[in-house]
């Protein structure tokens, strides 16, 4: 039996029920600009932890925050 876990939708790893995991808190908005684009954010440090970006704009996961960032 392997350790990894199947890859989800936009190549996001799943928990061992299935359920989709969670980007961490304490990735960096600039690690996330590698993977979504420099326009990921924009106006926000590169340093600041995804947690930090989550509660200063009212999401409340990654995923919110990109489908409201398109808006």
């Amino acid at each position: 039996m392997s350790n990894q876990s199947e890859t989800g939708l936009d190549d996001r790893c799943r928990d061992a029920d299935g359920e989709i995991r969670r980007k961490r808190g304490d990735t960096l908005v600039g690690t996330l600009r590698d993977e979504y684009g420099p326009n990921f954010a924009p106006g926000v440090r590169s340093d600041m932890r995804l947690d930090t970006l989550l509660d200063r704009t009212g999401a409340a996961s990654l995923s919110d925050f990109l489908k409201n960032q398109n808006k």
